[in-house]
């Protein structure tokens, strides 16, 4: 039987992440979501982009956009060099 493991340094560099949700967030948000990119799209969606250290602090992020009353559409993982690297967008 094989097994397939990832190298220990996969577990500690951090990934980068796309979350999506409806609505609008405006730039007092930044602070908050420290780290994270907001971006503001034209279908009225917010995106946050940014490294996220662990499943923990993804869950953390998670909980933050629950606490906000905003309805969470997606949670993508991105691959280094897709994500968006400019500063907040309106």
């Amino acid at each position: 039987m094989s097994e397939n493991h990832t190298s220990p340094q996969d577990h500690h560099e951090p990934g980068v992440y796309e979350i999506r949700i409806k609505g609008h967030l405006d730039n007092k948000w930044t602070d908050w979501f420290e780290g994270l990119t907001i971006t503001l799209e034209d279908n009225g969606d917010t995106l946050l982009t940014g490294p996220v250290v662990d499943q923990a602090a993804l869950h953390g992020l998670l909980k933050k956009v629950r606490n906000l009353g905003m309805p969470l559409v997606s949670v993508s993982p991105v691959e280094h060099g897709e994500a968006n690297q400019s500063n907040f967008k309106s």
